[in-house]
């Protein structure tokens, strides 16, 4: 029920994941009244629908839609991952909620004093994992420390990278520079090599070069590295598309490079990279962004059935262990 467009994006979004994931049966939360034109039009079977009429909007405060939505769709899908009923839990509604309800009702795995959110973003050389993406205003250098090796797990098991490079966000490469929280999580890094493949300082022209594989920070830098790249992408559109519409023979040249901007278009999509986990949890929450359509939905229940089928609980908390 969550996100811009309701239901109608995350049914066509589940419609489409269910062709691509045959296997995998889907637990549908929401209001059966708002929902049902959706299933009909869509005409998937793989489901089981749990009707609710409570409902967490966008802008309900976290601690009221915890205390008080307690039969709200978002509740309902986390109490199953916790019960074990539901393998991972998929949301495009309020993220400070599903973050309240997450911590509060599937609690974070032992060794982890807070969860982080990641993403994916786009870099010349593939993708990056950043994290943390809002979750975590203030961090402590253990909070960074506990990020680097979730994100370093994340890495292997979505992206498929082995051993992958870890990078410690900063204002600069050297070491004199960032703050005290910085520099000690740089000094606590350098100490656990053998573990993690820590590559020491980058700055924020270095995440989308892919100079690392993973990007650890606090949640209030991430955020705005996060919502900066997308307003960027968004005003490199805006400048094409109006370049294009200035004359006729630019109108020209655009039929002409037709396909290569389609393929650019498609790199740089953001919605092919859409499904940041909530990390740290004792469970698979992936939170969908809220404007997305159908596909940009697909995607995030790709990123949760990638975590899923790849144990990603069981391989961070291995990797705890070995602290």
């Amino acid at each position: 029920m969550g996100g811009d467009q309701g239901p109608k994006a995350t049914l066509e979004g589940v419609a489409m994941a269910s062709k691509i994931y045959p296997d995998v049966k889907f637990k549908l939360f929401g209001d059966m009244t708002k929902s049902q034109p959706q299933l009909k039009k869509n005409g998937f079977a793989n489901y089981e629908f749990i009707h609710t009429e409570e409902c967490i909007k966008s802008d309900d405060e976290p601690v009221n839609a915890l205390r008080k939505l307690k039969k709200s769709s978002m509740r309902l899908g986390i109490n199953d991952v916790s019960s074990h009923d539901a393998d991972g839990f998929v949301s495009a509604g309020n993220t400070g909620a599903l973050m309240a309800i997450s911590k509060f009702v599937l609690k974070t795995l032992n060794g982890i004093s807070r969860p982080a959110i990641a993403g994916l973003m786009p870099t010349l050389k593939g993708q990056t994992v950043i994290l943390d993406l809002g979750a975590n205003v203030d961090c402590s250098n253990d909070n960074l420390v506990q990020f680097a090796l979730m994100g370093d797990i994340f890495s292997q098991t979505v992206l498929g990278i082995q051993n992958p490079r870890i990078g410690l966000l900063n204002v600069g490469s050297e070491l004199i520079k960032g703050n005290s929280i910085v520099k000690q999580t740089h000094s606590d890094l350098s100490k656990i090599t053998k573990k993690i493949n820590f590559c020491g300082f980058v700055e924020g022209n270095d995440i989308n070069k892919g100079v690392v594989d993973v990007v650890v920070t606090d949640g209030f830098s991430g955020n705005i590295a996060l919502k900066t790249a997308e307003g960027v992408a968004e005003l490199i559109f805006t400048f094409l598309k109006n370049s294009y519409k200035s004359s006729i023979i630019s109108k020209l040249g655009y039929l002409l490079s037709q396909p290569a901007l389609n393929r650019f278009k498609t790199r740089i999509d953001p919605r092919k990279y859409n499904g940041a986990v909530l990390l740290g949890l004792n469970g698979i929450v992936v939170k969908s962004h809220g404007s997305t359509d159908a596909f940009g939905f697909c995607n995030a229940i790709g990123v949760a059935v990638s975590l899923i089928e790849n144990s990603y609980i069981n391989e961070i908390e291995k990797k705890l262990k070995l602290d």
